[in-house]
C-alpha cells in the first residue's frame, strides 16, 4: 500500500515537472517566434523607409534639375543674340536685361568680356539683376577694381567649359548681393574668338522649400553639400555656407563611417550607411545631383523608423506573459483534475485544443462582419472562407482608406498549420505594405520580396490585389497567379488579367498592374480554386460554368455567396472537402454614377492605355445602339486626340492622368478630354490643304484634320490649369442610334 502511494506521488511529481517543462518550452517558443517576427518586420519596415528616402531624394533631384535645365536652355537659346550684339557694344545691356526679364528662374545676368577685347574699354561687364520681392530690374557694371570679375570662378571656369559651368554657391557681394550659384558659358564672335562669358544667376532660396518636402519622419533632416563639401542646406543654420562636411565630420565619434560618408559625397556617389552615435544609430541616405557636383542626403534616426514596431513588440511580450500565466493556470488546473480526464489521450487532447485555438486565432485575423460598412451607400460586400481542415491557407482582406477600397484574396500552397502560418504572414504583409502604398503593383512587389526572403519551405501564394476608387469606379489591380475574377455587369464575364507569377517564387519579379472602370451596380466575384475544383464522389470537378450560371441571377452579396456555396455543397455531396474554399463578393453602388447617359474613363499617359479607350467607346456604342461604322469613326477620332495628349501633354518621365467624359444627349454624343499637362490648343493648327502634293504640305496637322472631318464640332479651352478639348458628334436616326 505504501509502495503504491509512493508510486502515485512520484507520478504526480513527474507530471508536475513535465508541466513546468512544457511551460518553459512554450515561453522559449513564443519568444523565438516573437524575435523572428520582429526581425522580418524590422527588415520590411527598414526596406520601406529606404525606398521612401531614395524616392524623396530622386524627386528632389528632379525638381532641382528642372530649374537648372530651364536656366541652361535659356542661356543656350540666347547665345546667338549675344554674338550678334558684340559689334554694337551699347546693345549688350539689353541682352542681359532680356535674359533676366524673360526667365522667371534667373535673378541676374551679365555678359563679361575678356579683358582687352574692346581696346578702349579694358574691362566691360554690364549686369542686370532682379529684386526678388518687387520684380524690379536694376542695371550696374561689374567692371570695377573692387569686384575684379576676371578672377571670379564663374568667369575663369566659364571661359574653359564650352557646355557651360555651374559655379560653387556664394554670397555675391557687389553683384546681386544674395546667396546664388551662376551658370556661365563662353561666347565666340563671328571670327571664332572667345569674346566674353554670358551668365545666369539663380537664387538658392528655393532650395530650402524643396528639401523641406524630403523629410520623412519628425526627427529626420536633410542636408545639401556643394562640390567642394560646403554645407548649403542644414537644420543648423549657423553651419550653412560657413562650414564644410570635412569640418563637421571631425565632430562625430564614429569617424570611420563619417569618413566613408565624406568620401562618397565628395566623389559624387549614391548609397546609404549607418552612423553610430552611442546608444543608437542613424541611417544616412545620399545621392549626387548631376552637372552641379552637389550632393544631397537624408538622415533618419533608427529610433524613428523602429519606434512603432518596438511599441508593438512590447505589447506582444506583455500578451505573451499573460498567455504564459494563463497557460500555467491551465496546467495546474489540468494537474488537479487529471483523474477526471485520465481516459483521454493527453497528446490528442492537446493537439485538438491547439487546433481549435489556432482556428479561432486565424478566423479572428480576417474581417467577418457583414455588411462591413453599413454607413456607406457606395459599396457593399461579403466574404466567406471554409478551411478544408481545422486551419487553412486561404485568405481575404479589405479596408477603406482615403475613399479607396483596398482588397485582396489569396491561396497558399499546401494545407493545415504550415499553410495557415504563411496565410497569417501574407495577410499581415498586405496590411503593413498597403498602409504606405496606393499602387497594387507596388504592394504586390513589396510582399513578394518579403515572402521570397523568408520562404525556406518553398511555399508560394496565388494572390489578387485591387484598389477601387469609390468616387469614380476606377479599379487598379495586380494579379499574382490567382484565379481570374468575375465581373457582373449586364452579363457575366471575366476580368482581363496578366497572370504574373505567384508570390514567394522569384525575388525582384516585376509584377504588372492593370486598370479598368466599373459603373454603378457592377459587381466583382473573387474566389479560390476550392470553388471550381471541388470534387464529388466520382472525382468530377464543379467547374467554372456551374459557378457562372449561379452568378447570372442578381442577388445581394451575402445571398450570392450562399447560393454558390450551396451549389458546391450539393454537387460535392458525401465527398470530403478537398481544398480550402474562399469567396469575396464586391458590389459597387455609388448612385452618383447611376446615370447611364454619362460615363467617365481615367487613363494614364501611357500609350498602352489606348486599348482601354477602344473598350470604352465600344461599351458606349453598345449601350446607345450606335451604328458600328459610326462607332469606328468616332473611336478613330478619339484615339487620335488622346494619343496626342499621351505623347505631348506631360514632360517625358512624368506620370499624369487623362480623363475622357462621354455625355449622350437626345441628338448628340459629346466627348470631353481633359488633362493637367502643358498648355496646347490643337484647334489653332491651320487647316491642311489636301490639294497639295504630299511633299509640298507642311509637317503636322493631319491628326486634328482627321478629328475635324469625323466630328461635327471641335473646341478647346484652357481653364483652371487644365487643357479641355471637346468633340461633339450629331446623332440622328440615319446614324444608326435609337437613343
Amino acid at each position: 500500500m505504501k509502495k503504491d502511494l509512493s508510486l502515485k506521488k512520484t507520478a504526480l511529481r513527474r507530471e508536475l515537472w513535465t508541466g513546468m517543462l512544457l511551460l518553459v518550452v512554450a515561453a522559449l517558443t513564443l519568444e523565438a517566434t516573437s524575435l523572428i517576427q520582429y526581425y522580418f518586420a524590422q527588415k520590411s519596415i527598414t526596406e520601406i523607409a529606404s525606398k521612401r528616402a531614395e524616392d524623396n531624394l530622386e524627386n528632389a533631384k528632379v525638381d532641382i534639375l528642372n530649374i537648372l535645365n530651364q536656366v541652361e536652355t535659356a542661356i543656350n537659346n540666347d547665345i546667338w543674340m549675344v554674338r550678334a550684339c558684340i559689334p554694337i557694344r551699347d546693345t549688350i545691356w539689353k541682352v542681359a536685361e532680356h535674359i533676366v526679364k524673360e526667365n522667371p528662374a534667373i535673378v541676374g545676368s551679365t555678359v563679361a568680356f575678356v579683358p582687352g577685347y574692346y581696346k578702349d574699354r579694358p574691362l566691360f561687364s554690364p549686369y542686370s539683376f532682379k529684386n526678388t520681392e518687387t520684380g524690379e530690374i536694376t542695371h550696374k557694371s561689374l567692371a570695377y577694381e573692387e569686384y575684379d570679375y576676371p578672377t571670379k570662378q564663374w568667369f575663369t571656369e566659364g571661359l574653359t567649359h564650352e557646355d557651360g559651368f555651374w559655379s560653387e554657391p556664394y554670397l555675391d557681394v557687389g553683384g546681386g548681393d544674395i546667396m546664388m550659384t551662376t551658370f556661365s558659358m563662353p561666347v565666340r564672335d563671328y571670327e571664332g574668338t572667345i569674346a566674353a562669358v554670358v551668365t545666369a544667376d539663380i537664387s538658392l532660396g528655393w532650395l530650402k522649400s524643396i528639401f523641406d518636402d524630403v523629410i520623412i519622419y519628425p526627427e529626420s533632416f536633410s542636408m545639401l553639400f556643394s562640390r567642394e563639401g560646403k554645407i548649403m542646406i542644414s537644420p543648423v543654420e549657423t553651419l550653412v555656407m560657413h562650414n564644410t562636411i570635412q569640418e563637421v565630420s571631425k565632430q562625430f565619434k564614429d569617424t570611420a563611417a563619417m569618413k566613408d560618408f565624406t568620401e562618397a559625397v565628395l566623389s559624387g556617389k549614391s548609397g546609404n550607411l549607418k552612423v553610430h552615435g552611442g546608444k543608437s544609430f542613424s541611417n544616412v541616405y545620399f545621392a549626387p545631383i548631376e552637372r552641379t557636383g552637389w550632393s544631397m542626403s537624408i538622415v533618419i534616426p533608427n529610433d524613428q523608423i523602429m519606434g512603432d514596431i518596438r511599441k508593438h513588440n512590447r505589447m506582444v511580450w506583455l500578451f505573451q506573459f499573460v498567455g504564459l500565466l494563463m497557460l500555467l493556470l491551465i496546467l495546474l488546473a489540468a494537474h488537479r483534475n487529471q483523474k477526471k480526464y485520465k481516459k483521454l489521450s493527453e497528446n490528442e487532447e492537446r493537439m485538438e485544443q491547439d487546433l481549435v485555438i489556432a482556428r479561432e486565432i486565424q478566423m479572428s485575423m480576417i474581417p467577418k462582419t457583414f455588411p462591413p460598412f453599413p454607413e456607406r451607400k457606395d459599396i457593399d460586400l461579403a466574404a466567406k472562407i471554409v478551411p478544408a481542415k481545422e486551419v487553412g491557407g486561404d485568405l481575404y482582406d479589405y479596408f477603406i482608406k482615403d475613399e479607396h477600397l483596398y482588397f485582396c484574396i489569396g491561396d497558399v500552397s499546401g494545407k493545415g498549420v504550415p499553410a495557415s502560418l504563411v496565410m497569417a504572414m501574407t495577410r499581415s504583409l498586405f496590411r503593413a505594405v498597403s498602409v504606405h502604398e496606393k499602387s497594387p503593383r507596388h504592394i504586390v512587389n513589396a510582399m513578394n520580396e518579403s515572402l521570397t526572403d523568408m520562404n525556406e519551405q518553398n511555399f508560394f501564394v496565388t494572390f489578387f490585389c485591387g484598389v477601387l476608387d469609390l468616387s469614380n469606379g476606377h479599379l487598379r489591380y495586380c494579379n499574382a497567379g490567382h484565379n481570374t475574377p468575375i465581373i457582373l455587369t449586364d452579363t457575366v464575364k471575366k476580368l482581363p488579367i496578366v497572370s504574373n507569377l505567384p508570390l514567394g517564387i522569384i525575388p525582384d519579379f516585376d509584377y504588372q498592374e492593370q486598370d479598368t472602370n466599373i459603373i454603378y451596380d457592377d459587381a466583382m466575384f473573387l474566389y479560390t480554386d476550392g470553388v471550381t475544383e471541388a470534387e464529388n464522389v466520382d472525382h468530377r470537378l464543379y467547374g467554372e460554368k456551374r459557378m457562372e450560371d449561379i452568378l447570372h441571377i442578381r442577388r445581394s452579396p451575402q445571398d450570392h455567396l450562399k447560393a454558390v456555396y450551396d451549389s458546391v455543397d450539393v454537387f460535392v455531396g458525401e465527398a470530403p472537402q478537398s481544398d480550402d474554399l474562399t469567396m469575396l463578393f464586391i458590389h459597387f453602388t455609388n448612385e452618383a454614377l447611376k446615370n447611364p447617359s454619362q460615363w467617365r474613363l481615367t487613363l494614364r499617359n501611357d500609350i498602352g492605355q489606348i486599348d482601354r479607350l477602344t473598350e470604352f467607346i465600344e461599351m458606349i456604342a453598345q449601350k446607345i445602339n450606335l451604328d458600328p461604322e459610326l462607332a469606328m469613326s468616332i473611336n478613330l477620332a478619339l484615339e487620335e486626340a488622346v494619343t496626342n495628349v499621351i505623347s505631348y501633354a506631360y514632360p517625358e518621365g512624368t506620370e499624369g492622368e487623362i480623363k475622357v467624359d462621354a455625355i449622350v444627349r437626345k441628338d448628340s454624343l459629346r466627348f470631353t478630354i481633359s488633362d493637367f499637362g502643358q498648355e496646347f490648343d490643337p484647334t489653332a493648327t491651320p487647316e491642311v490643304d489636301t490639294s497639295l502634293a504630299l511633299e509640298d504640305r507642311p509637317i503636322g496637322g493631319l491628326g486634328i484634320h482627321l478629328v475635324r472631318k469625323i466630328m461635327d464640332r471641335v473646341s478647346y479651352k484652357r481653364q483652371d490649369d487644365m487643357n479641355i478639348l471637346t468633340l461633339t458628334k450629331t446623332i440622328r436616326e440615319d446614324n444608326g442610334s435609337n437613343n
